[in-house]
């Protein structure tokens, strides 16, 4: 004889109601769902209210070698971008610069010691950029 609580879980109501108290994941209709909204992930909302990094408006460009085996990269911090604005920036850069380079944490790193390089290209975009670091 099973559990007095074992036919609950069978039970396909109880079982939607279960679902709905934790949120619904993934649906026929629109495929994946946002936990946060419970939009559909192509029209999730809260993603794109997600606050700005804080900046005074100045992009710094500065050089590192830190924890890149000797390695030169140039670094622009500052932007107050969001992620895919600062990806097609990055992008712009890189081309400009004529190597490669990624986006970490709101930081531009192209490869190579560009800095002179990619203060122009930010001046010509319409960003004020000034030198940091030496």
């Amino acid at each position: 004889m099973p559990a007095a609580g074992h036919h609950a879980l069978n039970n396909p109501l109880t079982m939607k109601k279960a679902l709905s108290a934790t949120g619904l994941v993934y649906s026929t209709d629109a495929g994946r769902m946002c936990p946060e909204c419970r939009q559909p992930a192509s029209a999730c909302v809260c993603r794109l209210a997600k606050a700005l990094p804080k900046s005074d408006g100045v992009a710094r460009v500065s050089r590192s070698t830190k924890g890149r085996g000797g390695k030169t990269v140039t670094l622009v911090t500052g932007l107050a971008l969001d992620e895919p604005a600062l990806v097609q920036l990055g992008k712009q850069l890189k081309a400009a610069c004529g190597s490669g380079g990624t986006v970490k944490d709101g930081v531009i790193e192209v490869q190579g010691d560009h800095c002179e390089q990619v203060m122009q290209t930010l001046a010509k975009q319409g960003f004020a950029a000034k030198r940091a670091g030496g």
